[in-house]
């Protein structure tokens, strides 16, 4: 948005940094766990699992293999791309193959190494006793499958077995069904000459267990029986389709149905979860509806009939999500940012296919409606991760993050909003935040809000403060937003090539971060540091320090201070601050440890929350404004708050 710069600094420069002194901290407690797969075809993408990876500008990471296969020895290396820092991934194809003897069973040790480029040093993982078997070519062998019984359609069938292919470059794995549906009530049989359905691992490292979805293609979604077979087939890539022997089913076909429906209580934008079976989508001519009928009752006011019909996204054939939202029936019928309450009655599927309408079986259910909530995803990027090495704190992100964490929480207490780590997957409608480490603006932001337009009342709920947003972008203003980690270094007194100082430069930053930072001659923080308890500071009044350990304390502190401030003030553009419901995205003037004023008016000790400033706060006017438009069960926050005006 405009003019919601935290600071804006003019021309951030780029350049490295000086050359890290001792261990590299990303890369100390580097170890491998888990290699998988362990059956190896081309195609097959080798997950190993293991801690402290690092990407790629930080470190080359290599597989190196070393044992015995086909009676000769093998010592082999593999180049390994970064997933995250818990994961990487090495594409095998036949040439790797060759390399280990073609059709062999390895035995022996898995090491990662990474050639660092911190300090050109080779850091290795501890040796991992293995057993892989490479093949070229798998054969499928099913073993166990549920052949009779009740099932819904889309029912997804189990099969036990091995050789199982995992797709992507390897393949794709099907289950071919054939025989004859006969509707309920008739004779009548209509024959399925071999329909392949697609099958998906149950683990997706494991060729032990798959699964096929019962296809409305296969019959329909009337009720009847299925007598047929079942027949796995190997579509490997590049090589002639390989089938197992066919097993015989007979299938009873029922009715969709509805079993129970989580969570009890929701709000605007967040998932519904129907559980049951029977249901349909994803595709063509493929619709489930629920019709709801029974009785609201708002909160404040009486009980009114209410029939409506809602249409879920289909997630499989046992479930159904539905996103409350202001677009359909319900949306329409209440005021989804104001009205809560509680619905007691029937839920009823209502399913499609092909132009066949069948209602299933009715579910008595409750549902109450709550307040509005606002959930944040703080996305912390690898390169902000890796960005802490600018300070010299690498080696304690996840303290820095607690702290941050905190902070924002503090910040909005009493609010009706939650922050989050891992992306949510209850929400549909949540806010985006990223962390990285340089801005790609190339303005030296601490944070931007990069949302199209002021967000009045918080219509949204799904901003992204993040990426590149072409829209504000056409208008002449900064098209990335998030929080930018190295751009805080413009208030130390010498940022060297790192940054811009800035107007706000201030000494006490230097004295709580020099001791870490490597361009400054400084120690970075390393494992040996943090032996034994380490107590996070909830206040600054014995910072900056003097032993080495009470700065490591008060670098968390102060770094979390920083980065938690911005993240709080840049949530706060988005959920349309300042100024709400009128012009202008700061507050007027300059008032102490008042959180939405503009950057050059909130001095660094403030930010920090050190020497008696601090912490900064929402004014009075914007603390209420949040509280309606984000009501909380939770107990109004009473603090001392500066004035809006």
């Amino acid at each position: 948005m405009r003019a919601r710069a935290v600071l804006l600094v003019v021309g951030l420069a780029t350049g490295g940094c000086a050359a890290s002194i001792g261990p590299d901290p990303g890369l100390e407690g580097l170890a491998v766990s888990k290699v998988a797969p362990d059956t190896v075809i081309p195609g097959t993408k080798l997950a190993i699992m293991g801690s402290s990876f690092v990407e790629s500008q930080w470190g080359a990471a290599t597989l190196h293999l070393k044992g015995q296969a086909g009676g000769r020895p093998v010592d082999v290396k593999w180049p390994a791309t970064f997933v995250d820092f818990n994961q990487l991934s090495v594409s095998v194809d036949a040439g790797k193959l060759d390399e280990v003897g073609g059709d062999v069973d390895f035995e022996g040790a898995a090491i990662i190494e990474v050639l660092a480029t911190s300090d050109d040093n080779v850091y290795s993982s501890n040796e991992l006793n293995v057993s892989l078997e490479f093949r070229t070519k798998l054969t499928p062998v099913s073993s166990s499958l549920e052949t009779t019984g009740v099932i819904f359609v889309n029912d997804q069938l189990e099969v036990q077995g091995q050789g199982f292919l995992l797709g992507g470059d390897e393949g794709q794995t099907v289950a071919k069904l054939t025989g004859c549906f006969k509707l309920n009530g008739t004779g009548t049989c209509t024959n399925q000459a071999g329909l392949e359905v697609p099958m998906l691992p149950v683990d997706p490292l494991a060729r032990t267990k798959s699964t096929f979805a019962f296809s409305p293609k296969v019959a329909g979604i009337r009720p009847g029986s299925f007598t047929g077979t079942v027949q796995i087939i190997n579509k490997q890539a590049g090589q002639a389709a390989i089938a197992a022997d066919p097993v015989d089913v007979d299938y009873d076909l029922v009715t969709a149905q509805v079993f129970s429906v989580d969570p009890p209580a929701a709000s605007l934008g967040q998932y519904v979860n129907v559980n049951g079976g029977g249901f349909v989508g994803g595709e063509a001519g493929a619709v489930t509806e629920l019709e709801l009928r029974g009785t609201f009752t708002k909160d404040g006011a009486g009980a009114a009939q209410v029939t409506l019909t809602l249409i879920p996204e289909f997630f499989e054939g046992r479930l159904v999500r539905y996103v409350i939202n202001t677009d359909d029936e319900l949306g329409q019928a209440l005021d989804l940012r104001q009205d809560t309450g509680s619905f007691v009655g029937t839920i009823t599927p209502i399913v499609t296919y092909a132009g066949v309408t069948v209602t299933g079986v009715s579910k008595d259910v409750g549902l109450l409606l709550a307040p509005v909530r606002q959930v944040v995803y703080l996305d912390f990027r690898p390169s902000y991760i890796e960005g802490l090495r600018d300070f010299g704190l690498r080696a304690v992100h996840t303290r820095i993050r607690d702290r941050i964490l905190a902070v924002c929480r503090e910040v909005y207490r009493g609010i009706n909003i939650e922050f989050r780590t891992e992306p949510p997957t209850d929400f549909a409608l949540y806010e985006h935040v990223e962390l990285v480490g340089v801005d790609p603006n190339d303005m030296g932001l601490f944070g931007y809000d990069n949302t199209p337009g002021k967000d009045n009342g918080n219509v949204r709920l799904y901003d992204r403060l993040g990426g590149v947003n072409a829209a504000t972008q056409q208008d002449g203003y900064a098209g990335y937003g998030g929080v930018f980690l190295r751009s805080l270094l413009g208030f130390s007194k010498h940022p060297g090539k790192l940054a811009k100082g800035v107007p706000g430069a201030d000494p006490v930053f230097d004295k709580i971060f020099d001791a870490f930072r490597a361009d400054q001659d400084g120690e970075p923080v390393t494992a040996a540091d943090l032996a034994g308890d380490l107590e996070a500071l909830t206040i600054g009044s014995s910072c900056p320090a003097s032993d080495r350990r009470a700065k490591i304390q008060c670098a968390i502190y102060v770094l979390g201070n920083l980065v938690g401030g911005t993240l709080s003030h840049e949530i706060g553009h988005s959920l349309g601050l300042a100024n709400p419901f009128a012009e202008g995205f700061h507050n007027a003037g300059d008032a102490p440890d008042r959180l939405m004023d503009s950057g050059g008016d909130r001095p660094f000790l403030e930010r920090a929350v050190l020497e008696g400033q601090g912490p900064a706060v929402f004014c009075d006017g914007e603390y209420d404004y949040l509280r309606m438009i984000l009501p909380s069960r939770e107990a109004r926050y009473e603090i001392p708050r500066p004035s809006c005006f």
